[in-house]
């Protein structure tokens, strides 16, 4: 069965120029996978390879912090919560994301990365201090940890 891809949707073209939501950027990609644990709507996740076969890229699990390098296996911010394992959730992998878990004293622009140090939280990337590859962009400073954020494209 053939499927289509709008390019972007930005309104009406005449009255409404811009997108209309969160959700209607078609720049915005969300996949569904299977929570490996609980997750908390705006958490960064990873894929669970504690699991065996093709079932390493079905479940997701909660990224975890990796000291200082920042986690680079970081791949998209979940849509849902999850109160254990089993459930489906929808993860965006590439571009917005009104709510994202983010480190204090992000703002604007900030380059992220994985976890450092709380799970499912990504950080403001420090060059030559994080290791982990960029994740997202920071779209507006944080508050009380929450903040947009544009997916970048792993998976």
């Amino acid at each position: 069965m053939a499927t289509s891809t709008l390019v972007q949707f930005l309104g009406d073209g005449i009255t409404s120029p811009t997108g209309a939501g969160a959700d209607t950027s078609n720049r915005r990609q969300v996949e569904t996978f299977i929570s490996a644990g609980a997750l908390t709507k705006g958490d960064w996740v990873e894929l669970d390879a504690s699991k065996t076969g093709a079932d390493r890229a079905l479940y997701v699990k909660e990224c975890v912090g990796v000291g200082t390098k920042g986690n680079a296996a970081a791949l998209g911010v979940t849509l849902d919560a999850a109160t254990g394992a089993g459930e489906q959730v929808r993860i965006v992998v590439a571009g917005y994301v009104e709510e994202a878990n983010v480190a204090g004293a992000t703002v604007a622009g900030s380059a992220l990365v994985g976890p450092i140090g709380t799970a499912g939280r990504a950080e403001i990337e420090v060059p030559g201090t994080t290791t982990g590859s960029v994740c997202g962009i920071a779209l507006a400073a944080d508050a009380t940890n929450i903040a947009p954020v544009f997916v970048v494209k792993k998976f």
